[in-house]
C-alpha cells in the first residue's frame, strides 16, 4: 500500500526518505533517519521497531544486508513486511517478504533503493529509479520529489492516494527537513507546496541553528533576516504559504 525511496546524496552525504501511500499519515511510521548514520523505510505490514532497530545497528557499524538478516530472523511477521535502507557510505539493501500484497518488490541501485507494495506494477519502481537517476544535478529534496511523482504517474498505489512525506538529514541526529501531507486529495502536490514554503523562511533559519560542530549556531539574526529578504525579493514577493494575514492592530 506504499511506495518509497531511500537515498544518500553522493555529493553531500545527505540522507533522505520519501514515501507516498493510500494510508493515513504514512510519514509517521515509514521513515527513520539519522544524519551520518543512515536512512531506513519500513513498510507493508509495517513494523516501526524495524526502523528503530535498523538505525541502532547502522550506528554500530552493521552492514545493511546483515541488518536485514538480523531483523527478519527475529520477527515471524517478516514475510508480510518490507524494509529498505542505505548507510552513510551509500550501501543499500532491501527486503520484500514473500507474503507482501502484490504487486510488490524493490530495486537497489548505487546509493539508492526503491520499494513498494500493492502497486500498479513494477513500472512504478522503474519510473521512480529512472527519475531519481535523471536528476543527478538537482538538490536531494527535488530528486526525491521527482521520484515520487514519477511513481505516481506510473500508477502508484493501486488503491489511490492519501498521504506522503519527505525527510532529509544532513550531518545531525535530527532532520534538516521533515514535511508531511497526512490526508490530502493530492498529497504530492501538497508536499511540493510545503517544500516551497520551507524555502521561504524555515530552511534559511536552519542554517543558523546550532550543530554538534558549532553549538553556538549563528547568533547574528541580521544576517538571517537579510538572507530571507533576498530570497523574498528573488521571488518577487510571492509566497506558497496559505496563511491568512492577521488583522493589523490599531495603535
Amino acid at each position: 500500500m506504499t511506495f518509497s525511496i531511500v537515498a544518500r546524496d553522493a555529493a553531500t552525504g545527505h540522507l533522505g526518505v520519501a514515501v507516498a501511500s493510500r494510508f493515513f499519515a504514512v510519514g509517521a511510521v515509514v521513515p527513520h533517519l539519522r544524519g551520518a548514520v543512515g536512512a531506513v523505510a519500513t513498510q507493508a505490514f509495517v513494523s516501526p521497531l524495524w526502523g528503530v532497530e535498523a538505525l541502532r545497528l547502522l550506528a554500530e557499524g552493521c552492514a545493511p544486508d546483515a541488518i536485514i538478516a538480523r531483523l527478519t530472523a527475529m520477527d515471524d511477521g517478516h514475510p508480510q513486511r518490507q524494509l529498505h535502507l542505505v548507510n552513510a557510505a551509500g550501501v543499500a539493501a532491501a527486503h520484500t517478504g514473500a507474503d507482501c500484497v502484490p504487486w510488490c518488490g524493490h530495486v537497489v541501485g548505487d546509493g539508492v533503493s526503491v520499494a513498494g507494495n500493492m502497486l500498479a506494477g513494477p513500472q512504478v519502481l522503474e519510473a521512480m529509479l529512472a527519475a531519481y537517476d535523471a536528476g543527478a544535478d538537482l538538490p536531494l529534496a527535488e530528486r526525491l520529489l521527482a521520484a515520487l511523482q514519477a511513481g505516481e504517474d506510473a500508477g502508484g498505489d493501486r488503491r489511490g492516494r492519501q498521504s506522503a512525506s519527505l525527510t532529509i538529514c544532513r550531518d545531525q541526529d535530527w532532520p534538516w527537513l521533515d514535511i508531511r501531507a497526512d490526508d490530502d486529495d493530492d498529497p504530492l502536490a501538497e508536499l511540493r507546496r510545503l517544500h516551497a514554503v520551507a524555502q521561504e523562511r524555515y530552511l534559511p533559519m536552519t542554517e543558523a541553528m546550532p550543530t554538534r560542530q558549532n553549538p553556538h549556531g549563528t547568533p547574528d539574526r541580521a544576517s538571517v533576516d537579510a538572507r530571507i529578504a533576498a530570497l523574498e525579493a528573488a521571488r518577487g514577493g510571492h509566497t506558497a504559504s496559505r496563511m491568512v494575514p492577521r488583522p493589523q492592530r490599531v495603535p
